[in-house]
C-alpha cells in the first residue's frame, strides 16, 4: 500500500511555498505520495507551475485516515493550526520550522532533506501531548465548548478596563484579585503565552496544569502548579462591567460577559508529535532560547571511575581535663573566714 504524507504549509508566505514544493519533490524521490489540501496545491503551482509528480488531493481523493503523518513546514502557529486539522483522527505531526522560535517543531529548514529520508525510513518516534478541555458558562448555560494544545487564556476585551476574576482549583476558590488576565496552560503550553506572563517552564513529560495571572494588581497572584486531575475555573466578577475574551492557542475565542466562568480540565485525546532527535528538552530550551551556557563543567566524574587511594586516618589530640575543687590541696583551699 502506498504511503502519504501531508504536507501543510504556510502559503501566505513565499519561503513556505518553496518549502512545500521542496519537500514534494524529495517525498516522491523516496517512494512516498505527497498529498496537499486544494487550496495551497493551487497557491503552490500559482508561484511554481504544475509539479512533475502527481499529487494527493485532500478531502477529494485522500482522507485524513489514509494518512501516515502530517509534515508541517512553518512555526508553532502552523502546528497549531495542523493540531486542530487531525485532531479527530490518530496521525502524528512533524514541524520542520519555517519561524522565528519553533518551539513545537523537530527540525529546521535546512534539515529538510534529511527529514523527509527519516520519515521514509520510519526513523521517528511519536510522543503525546497533554491537551486542555475548555468550557464556557454564562448564567448557568454552557455557550462554548472547545478544547486547546497550549492554553486557554482569559483577557480583558478593552485596553482601558482592567478584569476582576476570581480563580478557582478543585471547585474551591482560591483568590480574586485585578489583573489583565489569566493563562490557564498545558506543560506544552509553558513555553508559550505563559512564559511570556511569567510563568513557570514545565518540562514535557510532567503531567500538571499551570496558572499564570497576567499583570495581576495583588499580592497572592503567583504562578501556580496543579495536578492535572485538578478541575480548573476562572470567574469574570460582577464588581464592573468590564467584558473579557477568552482565547484557546489564540486561534479560537468568544466573548466573555460579566459573570462568565470558564472551566478547564484535562482532555482525553491528546496531540501526537513525531519526533526524529532525542535530545533532552533542557538541551531545546538552550537552543530555541538560545541561553548562555559558557562555563559549564559537566557532571562530576562518577566516584568508582577515581581512584583516590587510601582514605588518610586524621589523629585528633584530646586535652587533659581541668582539676576539679576535690582535687585541690590543702593549701589551694579558700578561707571561708574571708566570705562575705
Amino acid at each position: 500500500m502506498s504511503r502519504r504524507v501531508l504536507v501543510l504549509a504556510h502559503t501566505g508566505r513565499e519561503e513556505s511555498l518553496r518549502a512545500a514544493w521542496d519537500a514534494c519533490t524529495q517525498l516522491h524521490a523516496s517512494g512516498l505520495i505527497p498529498v496537499l489540501q486544494k487550496s495551497e496545491l493551487a497557491d503552490v503551482e500559482r508561484f511554481f507551475g504544475a509539479l512533475d509528480n502527481p499529487i494527493g488531493i485532500l478531502h477529494e481523493e485522500v482522507s485524513l485516515e489514509d494518512v501516515e503523518l502530517v509534515m508541517v513546514l512553518g512555526g508553532d502557529g502552523t502546528i497549531l493550526r495542523a493540531a486542530e486539522l487531525v485532531r479527530d483522527v490518530d496521525v502524528p505531526l512533524l514541524g520542520v520550522n519555517l519561524g522565528h522560535v519553533g518551539f513545537l517543531a523537530e527540525s529546521e529548514r535546512a534539515d529538510l532533506a534529511q527529514t523527509v529520508e527519516w520519515i521514509a525510513s520510519r526513523d521517528y518516534s511519536v510522543e503525546e501531548r497533554m491537551t486542555i478541555d475548555v468550557q464556557v458558562w454564562v448564567r448557568g448555560q454552557k455557550i462554548w465548548h472547545t478544547w486547546a494544545l497550549n492554553e486557554a487564556s482569559i483577557e480583558k476585551a478593552n485596553r482601558e478596563r482592567m478584569l476582576e476574576v476570581v480563580t478557582e482549583v478543585d471547585e474551591r476558590p482560591l483568590t480574586s484579585f485585578g489583573c489583565d488576565g489569566v493563562v490557564l496552560a498545558t506543560p506544552t503550553g509553558s513555553t508559550a503565552y505563559a512564559f511570556s506572563s511569567g510563568g513557570p517552564v514545565v518540562w514535557p513529560e510532567v503531567e500538571a496544569l499551570v496558572i499564570v495571572p497576567i499583570s495581576a494588581h495583588a499580592l497572592f497572584a503567583k504562578p501556580l502548579v496543579v495536578s492535572p486531575r485538578s478541575k480548573l475555573a476562572v470567574e469574570i466578577m460582577n464588581r464592573t462591567d468590564a467584558q473579557g475574551v477568552l482565547w484557546c492557542d489564540g486561534r479560537r475565542s468568544v466573548d466573555l460577559p460579566p459573570g462568565a466562568r470558564v472551566e478547564v480540565t484535562r482532555s482525553t485525546t491528546p496531540v501526537r508529535l513525531a519526533r526524529t532527535h532525542k535530545t533532552p528538552f533542557s538541551a531545546r530550551l538552550v537552543r530555541k532560547f538560545e541561553l548562555p551556557i559558557h562555563g559549564w563543567r559537566g557532571p562530576a566524574p562518577h566516584s568508582e571511575d577515581v581512584n583516590t587511594g587510601p582514605t588518610p586516618i586524621i589523629r585528633t589530640f584530646t586535652p587533659a581535663p581541668l582539676p576539679s575543687p576535690r582535687d585541690a590541696g590543702p593549701g589551694d583551699q579558700a578561707d571561708p573566714t574571708k566570705a562575705k
